[in-house]
């Protein structure tokens, strides 16, 4: 269909008088939503959040509960029918608990995979407005900026001419053109990814350089990447190497559990002549071996925990960066809109000396004008910037006749050697006008200034500077005909000076020294002018002792002498995006560990090299968002804060639950064990060891995920990065721990055997002992000295706790459960002894810790700010 023709029919019209064809309309909503039903929503196939049959199927493959059920069937075909039952009902909750557990990890990753769903801007009904890429319809309009991704298939019908990387199709590293699709131009469905000079657009290709507006053409499925969606889909995750190094752990713990089951069961048999009981014993010891614990506890962890963040404006685009939050040393932050409010207004014009506030005003008139009608001009139609929207928003008020006036030819893009944006007018009073804005010393150079005037100019930069402006400076040229020449060819004369204003957001300087409290350095990277750094990093809290460096000083130095200036220098200006990864690269020479934030297709690169990638979930490119580990849905610098003050607490309950894990498997195991070794009847049987995994699996994945972080988490130095998260210290405590707990069981249970205490009375002591040891020992090691014993966040303990205290009650006061459990009620001094010893055995550590936190000098406890 040619191009007339689908104006047509969308009832849209072209302001030819413009150019750029604003006063397109798009479709009306009902429309849009007429099509989406009729075309299904714009979205290849993916990866889809597990059913409950997938969890279940996936869960009954661990090794775990296949020996949970081949303990029950093994008890049914002894025709012990009571026993049989309630090990088949035992291991059915078991695994029902886990289920829930893994079903609660999938809502969260649902719900992050609807957070990182990326938008798209379209003209519907008149309006401008962000909707959800995948609600895109055929007929849309939709606009496309530098460093975004194609939502859907198109033609492109207005703006600049793009430059896009189409390699995600067609394997080709060079980027193509793509022009406005001239008059006549047919939407081709058999139009190939690759082609260089057309106006084809596909979705999933990047565009590199250059805006414009999109006709959507095929949505979905239909779509070239759509029909190579199911082999995207096929794709698995790549599991962090937490993950692989505990799944290899895991693997071995099993294949030992089995020799030892095989072990135990033929010795059993051999010496007690009894082979039955054997394989009983042998399951037992098997099942308390395998620490199943750990694949849940990092699974779960890891998805509640990204979705923790996200609550916190933090998105989480690589899992294994939770790891790393918390050892985090310095912190490079953009100025404008992280620091800042990204609320710019244009304050200040000046020419020729004259400086006027152009804040309020109506109408302008003297030297106010030609600033401002040339920077007009020099900004884009359909401004994303910020600073091209507040020039916008005042012209449009103050300077009328001057917007629409002429058809926009072209544009030329900022681009490294001349910070300066560019636009090519046709001048109704004939030729052509190019009006540019930027940079001032780009502006300066275009202008071909005097080393004279140029330090005039300087100076009055400065001044406008020191007051925290941003300042550009703007000049025009004219031709008497469009010889479409590069435009620094031409005389351009020099029209003013403007400066905005972007106030520093009022809960930064907080923010800021929260961070320092917390031992890590804030450094502030901006392309602005050094004055205005210095004066907005003032206003911010970040040190400005040391002064500035610039990008010409940046690049200037040699790798060491950077890597010196950076150990001082906390304010970095007019820093170009490739220099970033220049900054990044000394820090880490200088051993931080380095978070840096960006937002632009240039920053790709630091942010890849960055320990940990920042990217802008508001006003970021998607290249910047695809090579950050993290998104800020809200842009704001004191989410960044919030992330590592939630990451430091993630990774201290995920350390503590996985030391949790050990510790509490070495009594489990040693209980299934010893007695077997020591001529003693077995203390634990697979029925026990199921209703020990009912307390066990929630405390792990819900008491230790929602304990509160310690109160002075954030006076803390960061960890070292190459401490490890479970490394050799937390398996030794760990096994420390067991073992105090084992001895405590264990040494009651013999010698209340030597004492003549029948067999069930002293299993019904030690099994209680167990599960409270058990409780404590979470308690102990999950609560963190500062907070209150009864913090609502350990609801959830409390409740598991009170759960586990019924259990035992009923099944050893109930004849009928003590009978199928083999237990009797113990007399009371006996199971007060045994419970003292318990609380004893699993509470020391953390009585421990808690009176080291008291004793602790001051200077122990908190890092100097």
């Amino acid at each position: 269909m040619p191009v007339q023709a689908w104006v047509a029919s969308n009832n849209n019209e072209v302001d030819t008088a413009a150019g750029v064809p604003a006063g397109l309309t798009g479709l009306d909503e009902a429309e849009a939503q007429r099509r989406l039903a009729r075309h299904g929503p714009n979205a290849v196939a993916g990866k889809r959040s597990r059913g409950l049959i997938e969890i279940v199927r996936g869960i009954l493959r661990e090794p775990m509960f296949l020996l949970l059920l081949a303990a029950a069937g093994l008890y049914l075909m002894l025709g012990d029918i009571g026993e049989g039952l309630f090990m088949t009902a035992g291991a059915v909750v078991t695994i029902g608990l886990v289920v829930l557990q893994e079903a609660r990890s999938e809502r969260a990753l649902a719900a992050l995979r609807g957070l990182a769903e990326p938008f798209a801007r379209v003209i519907r009904g008149g309006t401008e407005r962000r909707v959800p890429a995948r609600d895109l319809v055929p007929g849309d309009l939709v606009l496309v900026g530098e460093g975004e991704r194609l939502p859907a298939d198109g033609l492109l019908i207005a703006g600049d001419a793009l430059t896009v990387d189409e390699s995600a199709l067609t394997g080709e590293s060079v980027p193509v053109s793509k022009r406005p699709a001239p008059t006549g131009t047919d939407k081709a469905d058999d139009a190939e990814p690759g082609g260089d000079n057309t106006p084809y657009l596909f979705a999933g290709t990047l565009n590199v350089r250059g805006q414009g507006m999109v006709h959507v053409v095929r949505t979905g499925p239909s779509t070239r990447l759509g029909r190579i969606g199911a082999s995207l889909a096929a794709i698995e995750d790549e599991p962090t190497l937490l993950q692989k190094t505990t799944g290899a752990l895991i693997a071995r713990l099993g294949i030992l559990a089995l020799v030892f089951c095989a072990v135990v069961a033929v010795a059993y048999g051999v010496l007690q002549d009894d082979w039955i009981g054997g394989a009983l014993s042998g399951i037992t010891l098997a099942i308390a071996l395998l620490p199943e614990e750990f694949p849940m506890v990092l699974a779960i962890f890891m998805a509640l925990g990204a979705f923790r963040l996200a609550r916190h404006k933090v998105l989480v685009r690589r899992a294994a960066v939770i790891e790393t939050l918390g050892a985090a040393t310095f912190l490079c932050v953009d100025k404008t809109g992280t620091l800042t409010e990204n609320r710019m207004v244009l304050a200040t014009a000046w020419r020729a000396g004259e400086v006027q506030d152009v804040r309020g005003h109506v109408r302008l008139s003297g030297g106010a004008v030609e600033p401002l009608r040339t920077a007009l001009l020099a900004s884009a139609v359909r401004p994303v910037d910020p600073m091209d929207r507040a020039v916008r928003i005042l012209g449009m008020r103050v300077l009328p006749e001057s917007v629409g006036a002429e058809a926009l030819l072209r544009t030329y893009p900022l681009r490294p050697e001349l910070l300066a944006f560019i636009q090519v007018w046709l001048d109704p009073l004939g030729g052509v006008l190019y009006a540019a804005k930027g940079a001032p010393e780009a502006i300066f150079r275009l202008c071909r200034m005097g080393d004279d005037e140029r330090a005039a100019m300087d100076a009055a930069v400065a001044g406008l500077a020191s007051r925290g402006l941003r300042v550009l400076g703007v000049a025009s040229a004219h031709d008497d005909q469009d010889r479409a020449i590069a435009p620094e060819g031409l005389p351009f004369r020099f029209e003013g000076l403007i400066g905005f204003a972007d106030p520093v957001r009022p809960d930064v300087p907080q923010a800021i020294a929260e961070a320092k409290r917390a031992g890590i350095t804030v450094a502030m990277i901006t392309g602005d002018y050094p004055a205005t750094a210095l004066e907005i990093a003032r206003q911010a809290g970040i040190d400005t002792g040391a002064g500035v460096l610039t990008g010409t000083e940046v690049a200037a130095l040699d790798p060491e002498g950077l890597r010196e200036r950076v150990l001082r220098i906390r304010v970095f200006a007019r820093i170009m995006p490739e220099q970033k990864l220049a900054l990044v690269e000394a820090l880490k020479a200088n051993g931080a560990v380095v978070a840096m934030t960006g937002d632009g297709v240039n920053d790709a690169p630091a942010l890849e090299a960055a320990h940990i990638g920042i990217a802008m979930g508001q006003r970021g490119t998607d290249v910047a968002r695809e090579a950050a580990d993290l998104v800020l849905l809200d842009d704001r610098f004191v989410s960044i804060i919030g992330g590592v003050r939630l990451g430091r607490r993630i990774f201290t309950n995920l350390r503590k639950a996985l030391t949790y894990v050990t510790a509490i498997h070495v009594p489990i195991a040693g209980l299934a064990l010893l007695p077997l070794v020591m001529g003693l009847p077995p203390i634990l049987y697979p029925m026990h060891v199921i209703l020990l995994e009912l307390v066990i699996d929630p405390v792990c994945s819900l008491a230790f995920e929602g304990e509160p972080s310690e109160r002075h988490a954030m006076e803390k130095p960061p960890r070292p990065a190459t401490e490890p998260l479970f490394g050799p210290s937390q398996i030794v405590l760990g096994l420390i721990q067991g073992a105090v707990v084992l001895g405590a069981v264990l040494g009651p249970y013999a010698w209340a055997l030597n004492s003549g205490v029948p067999e069930t009375q002293a299993r019904a002591s030690a099994f209680s002992a167990l599960v409270l040891g058990n409780l404590v020992l979470a308690f102990a090691d999950a609560a963190e000295p500062g907070t209150s014993f009864f913090d609502r966040r350990r609801l959830a303990f409390w409740a598991i706790g009170a759960g586990a205290a019924v259990i035992v009650a009923l099944i050893i006061y109930v004849p009928a459960l003590a009978a199928i459990l083999r237990l009797s009620p113990p007399s009371l001094s006996s199971l007060t002894m045994a419970l003292m010893i318990a609380v004893v055995a699993g509470g020391w550590f953390g009585l421990a810790r808690r009176l080291r936190t008291v004793w602790a000098p001051r200077d122990e406890q908190r890092t100097p700010a």
